[in-house]
This record gives C-alpha cells, sequence and structure tokens, in this order.
C-alpha cells in the first residue's frame, strides 16, 4: 500500500493495523495485535478509532467475478456535453444507479469520466452501453477500450 505523509495524525501502531487488515479484514483482534505488536485491548480501540475518523471505511468481501459470469471488462472513454457543476452533479448521481459500471472517475483531459464496466461479454456491454451508459445526462460521446486481461485488481 502506498503511504501518503499523514506523520502527524497516525502513528506507527496506527498504520501497521492498516496495513494488516488491507491484505486480510477477516483476522482476528488477536491476531492483528500480535501482529503489529500491540495487546488486544489498544488494538481494539484504536481500530475503533481508524473507523470512527473514517480512516477504515468498511470491510468487504472481494469476489471472483469470472465465477458469477462476468468477466468482460471494458473502459468506457466519456464525454459530457456540459460540464457546469449542475450538469456533473446530475451525471454523478445517474452513473451511481448502474450496476455495471464497478467505478468511475472524473478525469482532467480529453474526456471528463472514466468508467470501468463489468458485464458478462460483449453483448451485454453493447447493451449497457448504448442503453445505459449513453442515456446519461449531458453524454455526448463515448469510447471503448475492452480489457483482454486483468493483471492486476483490488490493489492485489
Amino acid at each position: 500500500m502506498n503511504k501518503p505523509d499523514i506523520s502527524g495524525e497516525l502513528d506507527a501502531f496506527d498504520l501497521k493495523i492498516v496495513e494488516a487488515l488491507s491484505q486480510d479484514g477477516r483476522m482476528s483482534i488477536t491476531e492483528l495485535s500480535q501482529r503489529v505488536g500491540l495487546s488486544k485491548t489498544p488494538c481494539q480501540v484504536r481500530l475503533k478509532r481508524l473507523m470512527d475518523e473514517g480512516y477504515i471505511l468498511g470491510f468487504r468481501a472481494v469476489l471472483d467475478a469470472r465465477k458469477f459470469g462476468l468477466d468482460h471488462i471494458a473502459f468506457a472513454e466519456v464525454k459530457l456535453s456540459d460540464t457546469r457543476e449542475t450538469a456533473l452533479n446530475e451525471f454523478n448521481s445517474a452513473v451511481r444507479k448502474i450496476r455495471e459500471v464497478e467505478e468511475c472517475h472524473m478525469i482532467a483531459g480529453a474526456f471528463d469520466y472514466l468508467l470501468k464496466v463489468r458485464t458478462s461479454d460483449i453483448r451485454r456491454y453493447r447493451h449497457v452501453l448504448g442503453e445505459k451508459i449513453s442515456s446519461l445526462p449531458h453524454v455526448a460521446s463515448t469510447s471503448t477500450f475492452v480489457v483482454m486481461q486483468a493483471v492486476k485488481e483490488y490493489g492485489r
């Protein structure tokens, strides 16, 4: 995990906790405390503080999308016809509702957004692009890049 300069906010124990949990979020508090070199109670207190202060946003299962028949990934560049704040907010709100869009990032460059879209196959992707993404507020044009192989995902 890349470590930003947050030295004034988190100490070495906090950073060890975050690093350990980013690798295995299911470890017990006993294992976590042993790994970071604290007893269980101080480790629990620190973990709760890291969660309460928003350093740790939550825990979730990382699924193997291929086993669910969702091994087609495409990245769609989206250019908007209007980039005023209201238009951006309308687009942001609408794109969050599309289940197949795994990630959406506003980009500084030749286009406005980059979407990571996961579907079962190219036919399903065409449907999502044509019926959902192209219908989003203020979409002027899109360009698609199909993934041939995912080399690194989920920070692994």
